[in-house]
């Protein structure tokens, strides 16, 4: 059971943990980016600009960006999937050699992760390697985040996640001064997805909203965020997968993946980020599609500890629950989770990624110690992480 946390009392209601942490500005809508050279003015003098090495350059992404940051910014590019302390050091460089004072990336949950690392290098001493258990003591430089996909809400995030190629781990670098100062969610950026990255990055914001709900750190204003989102993410990610104009759908996975970056941000995830983690740092499982193969399972492993909480999320996705008991109901949830991953045109077993069943006590141990496990509702041991890591081989 999640123990209760402090209230405060807020308006004639009682409030537990009712801080809540957000950017300072978001705009969105189509062709946000349009705005970009009017708001930079007043973020800083000299932008570097971060991109990844995906197809920016090729949709006119990249030419819209430069006319609106005009000719006096510095560019840092092909920021790889899962950057790594080596990506930190050279967008560090970069940033310092061309005497830059802000950042704006442009990109996936990749990028924009770099570009919070890179900034908190810019302001603080050490290693990016230093801040895995240490708070910085310095805000990172203005940030305008600006995401292409729909499903790492980091742009609203004050967490980093960056691999140590050496230990074979990605390191979770969270504070709040981490935290972009602006946030741009165009839609239109999002068309070029590829159906399978559109699939991906939308479970991996539905894993994000769903353990929000259910962890131990959840809160009555983390709960608004992760059921909001939890229903235009399950609505809206077969058509925005499947039909990839539809802008209608395109700008709910966008909004819905932003409200569950503000969910977790202010939460926690939980047993499934624990876990696929180490399939990232060990075999280069692209993030969303490991919290995909795991989500449902994990959400059948946790059921008997928190099937109260399935009530709420059944709700948001459209299960009906008048007159049903609440073992129907998560069982039901867990059903409709399974079925929607079956729907979608990803990977379903570690095999499929050459995953040695010879790794999966390592990854297992990995997982076992990460924090993320402790605020799970159901407190896994090591052998049950093992067991759940072969039920999906």
């Amino acid at each position: 059971m999640r123990t209760k946390p402090l209230c405060v009392i807020l308006g004639g209601f009682i409030v537990q943990n009712a801080a809540l942490l957000s950017v300072p500005k978001i705009i969105a809508g189509s062709n946000a980016i349009e705005t970009l050279g009017k708001e930079i003015v007043g973020i800083g003098r000299k932008p570097l600009l971060i991109i990844g090495s995906g197809s920016i350059k090729q949709n006119g992404t990249f030419d819209r960006l430069a006319a609106g940051l005009g000719a006096n910014y510095a560019l840092f590019e092909n920021v790889p999937s899962d950057p790594d302390i080596e990506t930190v050091n050279a967008g560090l460089t970069v940033y310092r050699t061309n005497d830059c004072d802000c950042i704006v990336a442009v990109g996936g949950g990749s990028v924009l992760d770099a570009a919070k690392a890179i900034g908190l290098l810019a302001t603080n001493a050490g290693k990016i390697t230093d801040y895995e258990f240490t708070p910085p003591k310095y805000k990172c430089p203005p940030i305008m985040a600006i995401p292409t996909t729909a499903g790492t809400g980091s742009e609203v995030t004050k967490w980093s996640i960056i691999t140590d190629p050496v230990l074979k781990k990605k390191m979770a670098i969270g504070h709040e001064y981490l935290m972009p100062t602006m946030v741009v969610l165009d839609p239109i950026l999002t068309i070029s997805m590829p159906r399978e990255v559109t699939a991906a990055t939308g479970m991996d914001a539905l894993t994000h909203a769903v353990e929000a709900f259910i962890s131990d750190k959840a809160t009555p204003l983390s709960d608004i965020w992760s059921l909001k989102a939890i229903s235009m993410l399950t609505k809206n990610i077969l058509t925005a997968t499947y039909n990839p104009t539809d802008i209608h759908a395109r700008t709910e996975m966008l909004l819905g993946q932003m409200y569950a970056g503000v969910a977790f941000n202010n939460s926690s995830v939980a047993l499934v980020h624990a876990m696929s983690r180490p399939l990232g740092a060990y075999y280069g499982i692209p993030h969303g599609e490991a919290n995909a193969m795991l989500l449902a399972t994990v959400l059948d492993f946790n059921r008997l500890a928190c099937t109260d909480r399935y009530k709420p999320i059944a709700e948001a996705v459209g299960i009906r629950t008048e007159n049903k008991d609440r073992d129907y109901i998560a069982k039901s949830l867990v059903s409709y989770v399974a079925e929607l991953f079956s729907e979608l045109p990803l990977k379903s077993k570690l095999r499929q990624f050459e995953v040695s069943v010879d790794d999966i006590p390592k990854m297992a141990k990995d997982a076992y110690v990460n924090a993320s496990a402790k605020v799970n509702p159901r407190k896994a041991l090591e052998t049950e992480v093992i067991s759940i890591y072969k039920s999906i081989y």
